[in-house]
């Protein structure tokens, strides 16, 4: 065994009865153990990577890179102490803001022209510039919502939370693994259920849901356009979650990007669901007619809280009565043009205001 070897047995060796969530040195995705295995693959497949060591490894993975490449010396000093509380703050706030960007319109415009029906644009509610509105209202608002979102994403890297380094941290391991995603989802889903449920109440709704509620015939860009307080209030569920239950944090960030692609989706205008999944799962057609009536399908993956709640509505689009119907039955009746311009007078009776 060489020295190097023999330094790794010790380091490793140290780390045997540490406290979990080491407030120095736990971080948002990777802990220490885990963290110096994954910065050893980093720093041999990225040229210029400096690897932290056992003893000054800080800061999680995603902060190391960043920070190695983005954020010293061009946002901060690298003067300035690695676990120090303003570095990770001011660190978080410049990750999540590109992230939520990235995220945003990165999947946004792929969902806009790969999968959006463009032929929705037709439809007597759908906006003048609607897109270019969307974005606009979305990116001003991210910013807003990143505020306190990173307050939590801080205390995660605290050490405060219930995330994990290591499959074997888990008491079931690999199953779970699997039980942890499929109660992420059931309890995100139940929370954000009744969060929208109550931000449709009559005195929150103006206030805060009703600038979501401008889009009747959503496309993707309308995923992320909120209310600063509406937006991070639906995004609560995903941050409570690791502090109540244990969860792997490499399975954390892959749950948090599929829930954004997931936001996506329910806005893309798709309204395919494989048969024996439709009274099961909210897709895209279930959240249309939620933008349109108001008052159904306020679930985000499963129908089943609109079911118990009373609020379910049968897509309207399997039922032919949907925006394609209304599209169709408009040109034919002479009041839409071919090439989507709309006759003036009342459009429809298709939407429900409020």
């Amino acid at each position: 065994m060489g020295i190097h070897d023999e330094r790794a047995v010790m380091g490793n060796r140290a780390l045997i009865g540490r406290p979990r969530c080491d407030v120095t040195g736990n971080s948002l995705l990777i802990g220490r153990s885990g963290h110096l295995q994954f910065t050893a693959l980093i720093s041999a497949l990225v040229p210029g990577f400096e690897r932290p060591t056992q003893q000054d490894s800080t800061m999680d993975l995603v902060l190391n890179v960043a920070d190695s490449y983005v954020l010293t010396p061009y946002v901060y000093p690298a003067s300035w102490p690695e676990d120090g509380a303003l570095r990770q703050i001011i660190g978080l706030l410049v990750l999540t803001n590109l992230g939520a960007a990235v995220l945003y319109l990165g999947l946004g415009a792929i969902s806009y022209f790969l999968i959006f029906d463009h032929k929705l644009k037709k439809h007597p509610h759908f906006l003048e510039n609607q897109v270019q509105r969307e974005i606009k209202y979305a990116m001003t608002s991210l910013p807003v919502i990143s505020i306190p979102t990173v307050a939590l994403f801080f205390a995660e890297v605290r050490g405060y939370s219930k995330l994990y380094d290591n499959v074997d941290d888990s008491p079931l391991g690999w199953p779970g693994i699997l039980l942890s995603m499929i109660s992420f989802l059931f309890f995100t889903d139940m929370c954000i259920y009744w969060i929208h449920r109550f931000l449709h109440h009559k005195r929150i709704y103006k206030l805060f849901h009703k600038p979501h509620h401008i889009w009747k015939i959503p496309t993707p860009f309308a995923s992320h356009a909120f209310h600063p307080v509406d937006g991070f209030m639906q995004g609560l569920p995903y941050h409570i979650y690791p502090f109540l239950f244990p969860l792997h944090k490499v399975l954390y960030l892959a749950l948090y990007v599929f829930v954004n692609i997931w936001t996506i989706s329910i806005h893309d205008g798709d309204y395919r669901v494989p048969g024996g999944l439709t009274s099961v799962i909210n897709g895209s057609a279930h959240h249309t007619d939620h933008h349109l009536f108001f008052d159904y399908n306020y679930g985000q993956y499963f129908t089943l809280w609109d079911r118990l709640g009373g609020s379910y509505r049968h897509p309207s689009a399997l039922l032919g009565k949907g925006p394609h119907d209304l599209i169709r039955k408009l040109q034919a009746e002479g009041r839409l043009g071919d090439d989507g311009a709309k006759a003036k007078g009342p459009a429809n009776g298709h939407a429900k205001e409020e």
